[in-house]
This record gives structure tokens, C-alpha cells and sequence, in this order.
């Protein structure tokens, strides 16, 4: 399976550390059991202003890593949602996570964290792409869209205040955009006993796009700059990039991290597009070493030819 995958976490412009943690983990991951094509991608936002949140973060994308050590799990016989659910990917998704927010809050307990309401906490997105589809567990305001032929045909649904009164009612989406609670999230791994884990399975077709950010990339950049930007059709790379530059020209207030993968691209076109980023990161140096190579050759044709006059 073709995948052109591309991480990139930025401390923004106004945190004075990055939270923020992230883990791709590839088909040819020293010691891969759990799956044989495809690549396992997390994203974990610490949230700020607990103690440890970065630690959080870190814990929470370790607990999903070792998912990779366990045997494939068993697959539904049936296509039927709540059969993928009960078992196979998603249930294994939904369980490492589980125990990620487990081990944290039992961290939480034994520090005195949760007593004095600073108990490290953390998003988990995590997503295992494999043959035609994905599959993603989430908790918290991390997010994940699919994206076909530049257009958003799905995304995660965020477990944050305003969120949650916008689906009430009680909130328009413009209010929520611009309200400063919305950073506040209602669900989380680590702060609690227990929490839940949404879960999805998409269809995925070459050529279709995985995006996955923390809130620091959704509060900076709107759906449609996310869409314009991913319609370029650069490498994994180049979009990562601009998505996080544009963030950071926006504000940059929170942390920001972005994989963007690639669902079996046209070889030709991914060669073509890397060779495009290539010159152009190294354009200057190739110039210079191809006008040295010309003058060069130049000096040995001037000598050649006065040696060979000479001599007459």
C-alpha cells in the first residue's frame, strides 16, 4: 500500500512549550505485528494548564504505539457498524486508549494531581489506515477529516463546551468560533476514572486525503483555507507546511500539529511533485553547481584547444 505521509508539530506563537505529541508508525516498524499494509497514526493534544501536559500527551501516544506488538485482532464477519465496533481495529483502538487514560489517572492519583484539580490530561486521536480503510478512535477536540477530491466528506466530532451547545441549540457555529471557551474540553484522557471513545470507520479511495490536527491548526485556519490548501495537490510535506505556517500567520495561539497522509498516490505524480520540492528547496545550489561544472569544462576545452595550436 502507497502512502505519502507527512508529520509536523510547532509550538505556535504564543505557548512557551509544545504540548502537543504525535507518532506515525509505518509498515516497517521494527517489530510490526499488528497490521501488515497501511500505517498507524496518533495525535495528542496536552491540555494546558494542567501539570504535565506534554507528559500526558506523550504517555497517551506510547499507550496507542503498543498496539503495534499485539496480533492482528479478529475482524466482524458482517460489514454492520456495531459488528466493526465489538470487534476488530476499532475495538483494539478503542481499548489503547482506554488504557492510556487508565495509567495516567492512576499517575494522577499517585502524585496528589487529582486532589488538587491539576491532574495531567490529554486528546487522543488515533487513526490505523490499512487496504481501502481507516479507522479512528478520538477523544477530546484533536481532529480528523477525510478529504475527497478537495471537498470535506468526513471528520470527528469535537468533545468541547462550545461544541456541545452548538448540537443543543444554544450556540451558531460563528459564535462558537470566536467564543473564548472554546478551548474547554468536555472529554479527555486522564482527568477521570473513566471516558469514552468515539469510533469510526471510513471507505477510503486512492487519492483520498487523511488529515489529522490538534485544535491549534482548527482555531487558526477555517474548513475552506484547510480545503484551498490541500486542493495545490503538493506532497504530504509541502501541505503540512503550509497548513502550519497559515496558523501561525493567523496567531499561532495554541500549539499545532498536522499529519496529513496520502492514500495511494500516482507514483508518476508523487515522483514529479517530490522532484518540483526538490528544486525548488535546492534550486540555487544546483545552479551554482552546474554553472561551476560549465566553467570548468569551459577552462579545459580553453586549455585543450591552446595545447593543440601551440604545438602546430
Amino acid at each position: 500500500m502507497r502512502l505519502d505521509i507527512a508529520a509536523q508539530t510547532d509550538i505556535g506563537r504564543r505557548k512557551k512549550k509544545n504540548e502537543d505529541s504525535c507518532g506515525v508508525f509505518r509498515d516497517d516498524t521494527p517489530g510490526l505485528r499488528f497490521f501488515e499494509e497501511g500505517a498507524l497514526l496518533c495525535v495528542a493534544d496536552g491540555l494546558g494548564g494542567h501539570l504535565g501536559g506534554e507528559i500526558a500527551s506523550k504517555l497517551a501516544v506510547s499507550h496507542v504505539k503498543d498496539l503495534l506488538k499485539e496480533d492482528p485482532p479478529p475482524m466482524p464477519n458482517g460489514v454492520d457498524d456495531v459488528d466493526a465496533r465489538a470487534v476488530g481495529p476499532l475495538k483494539a483502538i478503542r481499548t489503547s486508549i482506554l488504557r492510556a487514560n487508565d495509567s495516567i489517572y492512576r499517575d494522577n492519583l499517585a502524585h496528589g494531581l487529582v486532589a488538587n484539580g491539576t491532574a495531567m490530561g490529554t486528546t487522543m486521536l488515533a487513526v490505523l489506515i490499512e487496504p481501502g480503510q481507516a479507522y479512528v478512535g478520538n477523544v477530546g477536540d484533536s481532529r480528523c477529516y477525510l478529504i475527497r477530491d478537495g471537498e470535506i466528506v468526513g471528520h470527528t466530532e469535537d468533545h468541547s463546551w462550545v461544541d456541545e451547545q452548538v448540537k443543543l441549540g444554544l450556540m451558531s457555529k460563528a459564535e462558537a468560533a470566536v467564543d473564548r471557551r472554546k478551548n474547554v474540553v468536555t472529554r479527555c484522557v486522564g482527568t477521570h476514572p473513566e471516558t469514552e471513545v468515539d469510533t469510526y470507520r471510513w471507505a477510503l479511495s486512492p487519492g483520498d486525503l487523511l488529515l489529522l490536527c490538534t485544535d491549534g491548526l482548527v482555531n487558526m485556519v477555517t474548513d475552506d483555507d484547510i480545503k484551498r490548501i490541500l486542493r495545490k495537490n503538493g506532497t504530504a510535506a509541502e501541505m503540512a507546511q503550509a497548513l502550519v505556517s497559515l496558523a501561525n500567520e493567523n496567531g499561532g495561539k495554541d500549539n499545532i500539529t498536522v499529519i496529513i497522509a496520502n492514500i495511494s498516490p500516482s507514483l508518476v505524480r508523487l515522483f514529479l511533485l517530490r522532484l518540483r520540492a526538490f528544486l525548488r528547496d535546492h534550486g540555487i545550489a544546483i545552479g551554482w553547481y552546474l554553472l561551476g561544472l560549465l566553467y570548468s569544462m569551459g577552462l579545459f576545452a580553453a586549455g585543450y584547444l591552446f595545447r593543440l595550436y601551440s604545438t602546430r
